[in-house]
């Protein structure tokens, strides 16, 4: 599974690479083997009016991803739910944090609205935390997941949702509605964690995974790991393997790029082969699919490993649960 956004020319020798450190004058400046395609296209415009026209947010503007113009080309989003205000300040993070607006409770019919607009056969949601709740926000996970099954059967359902600060209530709320892949990223090394996302905990995001995985273990779990802010390779194939112990199913690595400024500087940008050794390592550790390159987001060609994992029989779309609460 090798990222087609790495020009193969473009690759250095591992001498040319030990080199390449990031400019002090220059922080953003991106090794040559990190290219990203500039949005546009018909189906770009589709789902970018779409999303205006029903005031939706997606992580995939909010946190610029670099896979935006080739996601949104293949007309596919990852929908970013409960507002664009975060509770929490990551210092990776692009988007915004303070206080954020009360909960809007038609915005699940409004997804799944505009999940069936774009016919849809695989959609990720995810929000932003909304620690000021008790439950997180989880009901409207639940909402969510009740709605796109009524309005587009068959369609299967991802969600990345925050810890809840490892209330296993809250879990249980989502858990309940039984989305197909239930995902949590745990982002980086528990030496990093005060540094990289100082409200969150390790403890917590392995409690959700395992929680989950323990709630229904017919879910699939999923999990995502950054690179570049500092760890080293053994400490990232250390929580692999933590990871590993959890059952999970589903694991993406990819190149940490600062969004600007003022957050966390990359440390150091990571060979595309070092990649491909990461995804060695996370198939003889046992999980099913391991997405690894230097441009891998969370979301990054899920709809393509729901479609490689139903081929292996690990994967099937679950039918509507009548017992979720609107």
């Amino acid at each position: 599974m090798t990222d087609n956004l790495i020009d193969p020319q473009a690759i250095p020798t591992v001498e040319e690479t030990a080199e390449w450190q990031p400019d002090p004058k220059h922080p953003r400046r991106r090794p040559p083997w990190i290219r990203v395609r500039a949005p546009g296209g018909e189906n770009y415009e589709r789902v970018f009016n779409l999303m205006r026209g029903q005031t939706l947010h997606t992580v995939c503007e909010e946190a610029q991803c670099p896979n935006l113009g080739e996601c949104w080309g293949r007309g596919t989003a990852t929908f970013l739910m409960m507002g664009d205000t975060c509770t929490r300040s990551c210092g990776f993070c692009d988007i915004k944090t303070g206080r954020p607006s009360p909960l809007d409770w038609n915005e699940p019919n409004r997804v799944a609205e505009a999940v069936r607009a774009l016919g849809l056969r695989h959609v990720v949601i995810t929000s932003v935390n909304r620690d000021e709740r008790a439950d997180g926000g989880a009901p409207i996970f639940a909402m969510v997941i009740k709605r796109i099954r009524q309005l587009q059967p068959g369609c299967s359902i991802e969600v990345l949702i925050p810890d809840f600060k490892g209330s296993e209530a809250a879990l249980k709320i989502v858990m309940d509605a039984q989305p197909e892949i239930l995902n949590h990223n745990v982002e980086t090394v528990p030496r990093l964690f005060k540094k990289v996302q100082p409200q969150d905990r390790y403890e917590w995001a392995m409690a959700t995974l395992g929680n989950a995985k323990k709630m229904d273990p017919l879910v699939l779990t999923k999990s995502g790991i950054m690179v570049g802010l500092g760890e080293t390779f053994d400490e990232v194939v250390a929580v692999m393997r933590d990871l590993a112990s959890l059952e999970l199913d589903i694991l993406t690595i990819g190149q940490y790029l600062q969004p600007s400024k003022q957050h966390l500087p990359v440390e150091r940008y990571y060979l595309p082969e070092e990649f491909d050794r990461f995804q060695q390592i996370g198939l003889e550790l046992g999980f099913k699919w391991v997405e690894s390159g230097p441009l891998v987001r969370s979301s990054y060609r899920a709809e393509q490993q729901v479609r490689e994992l139903s081929k292996l029989n690990h994967f099937r779309v679950r039918q509507p649960v009548e017992t979720v609460d609107e």
